[in-house]
């Protein structure tokens, strides 16, 4: 019988193990027009809430709040923050470039030296504490005129112009950088929020970034042009700069079948198949996976995949695999059935587990499940490079922040790899999300927040960027000083 959260083990972590925290730039940089830095279609995403979503624009609207502008202003403060990490014990930060400070259209013969300069300094910095650069080359940072002019990613020409971009940042970090993830939730693609964070396919849109939609064909067409380029920068950083270890990132979308009724289990097979296990079959194995045929007839997509597709493909696999990991939900063919929120993608309630403040469910024994089965599928090592719990942080009458109910979260998420790790998974980094507080991607608030530090900075623009530390910060520093034994 299964024991739910019991470890067994006394040093089930190995040594060496990643320990750090996970940003990305759209969210937490600010600066957006600073320093030569173009347009992203983040930039043209407007604040929200859970109950009014957030939208994007075609153009920078007057009396309009965009937080990416000024996030938390990371720009400005990274050595104090890196500083915060360090004090953590940090093993690893994850953070992504925002393509727009190198190539601020996406089109520029020759890249912006200031943007270079500025993730050169962000890297030196890491470095003199000890902490690794775990660099996303793209999180839902694309340049918007690349929307405006190719339609984002639905277009072929993207991948040369991403290629520039990828070769540039390599060679000049190739003595800084070691770790390398190519597109950030690569198969949120598929989902409809995904339209905009992912895949730019938004050309002329304006309006609630979740209602933006468009053809399954030019869907897959785009994450077949997102699969090629990462694969021929994979295969390029493989033969011109053999110390580098390419990694994909998948939002891991964990599902059950909601009752024991066998069209119910065929429905999540299928759901996973093409949601959680499609883009890293590809990435990974190299090939596309038969069960998309079926997929792609039954909604009439056509996908003119070359030969040479088919060798480049099989040339850039990735050396690991990294997700993230926040929620699970149910799949079922009934209908009368609750639903529930969830990142990227949503489903159906599981009377079995409790909700976030957002309708998150919080199912730490799927975060295990889901890791034997992506090692049992791949057998190559793991990271789980987001897992987090987005809440409302509220100052105690001594004017801290308490917030045990993130430890507990984490904690729980922690003996869950734990038990993965005995369970014979090779997991070899963890990297929280919103190590600092920041801009939320889905809803565009600040008020959920994620962090082991508090930002004063609010919804409706005001504060002082000034950073205080909550509990978790003194929590999370035991847990990397014990190597996850003091928790």
């Amino acid at each position: 019988m299964i024991e739910r959260n019991k470890n067994r083990g006394d040093d089930d972590f190995k040594d060496g193990f990643l320990w750090g925290g996970a940003c990305a730039a759209n969210q937490f940089e600010g600066a957006w027009n600073i320093d030569g830095k173009g347009i992203s279609v983040a930039d043209l995403c407007t604040n929200g809430t859970k109950s009014n979503p957030k939208r994007i624009t075609t153009k920078i609207e007057d009396n309009t709040f965009y937080p990416s502008h000024e996030a938390i202003d990371f720009y400005h403060h990274y050595k104090e923050d890196i500083a915060l990490f360090a004090q953590m014990g940090f093993k690893v930060f994850r953070t992504s470039i925002n393509w727009t400070r190198i190539y601020p259209t996406g089109m520029e013969e020759e890249p912006n030296e200031k943007g270079l300069k500025f993730y050169e300094d962000v890297f030196k910095e890491c470095k003199k504490y000890g902490i690794e650069p775990l660099v996303t080359l793209s999180h839902y940072e694309m340049p918007y005129e690349l929307v405006e002019k190719y339609n984002g990613w639905a277009s072929v020409e993207v991948i040369l112009l991403f290629e520039k971009y990828c070769y540039t940042v390599f060679d000049r970090y190739k003595d800084l950088v070691k770790y390398w993830l190519t597109f950030n939730e690569i198969n949120g693609g598929i989902t409809k929020l995904g339209t905009v964070l992912s895949l730019g396919c938004v050309k002329d849109y304006n309006g609630p970034v979740v209602e933006a939609d468009c053809s399954p064909q030019t869907r897959f067409e785009a994450l077949h042009h997102q699969l090629v380029a990462s694969a021929k920068v994979v295969a390029y950083a493989h033969k011109n700069y053999p110390q580098f270890k390419m990694g994909n990132m998948n939002v891991f979308l964990t599902s059950y079948p909601r009752t024991c009724d066998p069209l119910d289990v065929l429905e999540n097979q299928r759901h996973n198949r093409v949601l959680n296990w499609f883009c890293s079959d590809v990435q990974v194995r190299g090939e596309y996976p038969s069960y998309m045929n079926r997929f792609f007839k039954d909604n009439d997509v056509n996908l003119k995949i070359s030969e040479m597709d088919k060798v480049i493909l099989k040339e850039g696999t990735v050396d690991f695999y990294t997700c993230s990991y926040y929620m699970s939900s149910c799949i079922t063919t009934h209908d009368d059935v609750e639903t529930v929120e969830g990142n990227l993608a949503g489903g159906v309630k599981n009377p079995y587990l409790e909700v976030s403040a957002w309708g998150w469910q919080i199912d730490p024994d799927g975060l295990r499940y889901s890791l034997s089965e992506i090692y049992d599928r791949y057998q190559i090592p793991i990271m789980v490079v987001e897992n987090g719990l987005g809440a409302y942080d509220k100052r105690s009458d001594d004017g801290k922040i308490h917030d045990t109910y993130r430890i507990d979260y984490l904690r729980s998420h922690i003996e869950a790899m734990e038990n993965a790790v005995e369970d014979g998974v090779d997991l070899i980094g963890y990297t929280p999300w919103g190590c600092i507080d920041l801009v939320s991607a889905s809803t565009g608030e600040m008020a959920k927040r994620y962090g082991f530090i508090y930002v004063n900075k609010f919804d409706d623009g005001t504060g002082d960027y000034s950073r205080e530390r909550k509990d978790s910060f003194n929590w999370y520093k035991k847990v990397i000083a014990s190597n996850g034994k003091e928790k």
